[in-house]
Parts: structure tokens; sequence; C-alpha cells
């Protein structure tokens, strides 16, 4: 039995006849795939606003906060 593959986002274009991946990578045979369609216009903004959106479910108001004792590195500023 195969071991399961972890997602993973890729840039790709499509170029008129087929989507591209603008890296490259090892796909499995019959991998399924998700396709999400930009618009054109999206750019940077968008992409911003989706990482800016991710951080904020991955350290939302429910984090704890930890003591300093547990800081590697602690800040100097």
């Amino acid at each position: 039995m195969s071991s399961p593959v972890k997602p993973v986002i890729l840039k790709a274009h499509f170029d008129g006849r087929e989507i591209k991946l603008d890296e490259s990578y090892e796909l499995p045979v019959n991998a399924r795939l998700m396709v999400t369609v930009l618009p054109s216009t999206a750019g940077d903004d968008m992409w911003r606003e989706l990482a800016k959106t991710g951080l904020a479910r991955a350290y939302g108001d429910d984090e704890p906060d930890y003591p300093l004792s547990m800081v590697a590195e602690p800040r100097t500023e």
C-alpha cells in the first residue's frame, strides 16, 4: 500500500492548450488534483490576503501565551 500524498500548493498557468506547472514537481500517476482558476487581476493582493487569512487561523486569539522561559532566543528590543 502506498503512503498518502501530503497536500501541496503549486503555481501553474494555462498556455492556451494545457495547464503547465510553474515549478518542477514529481506528481504520482493518477494523483488527485484540485484546480482553482484565479482572475487575471488577482495578482499579489490575492495571495497576500490568502496568506493573511491562513496566518490569522494559525495564530488566532485562542493561541496560548508562552512564558519567556520557553522562548529559545528572547527578543532584545
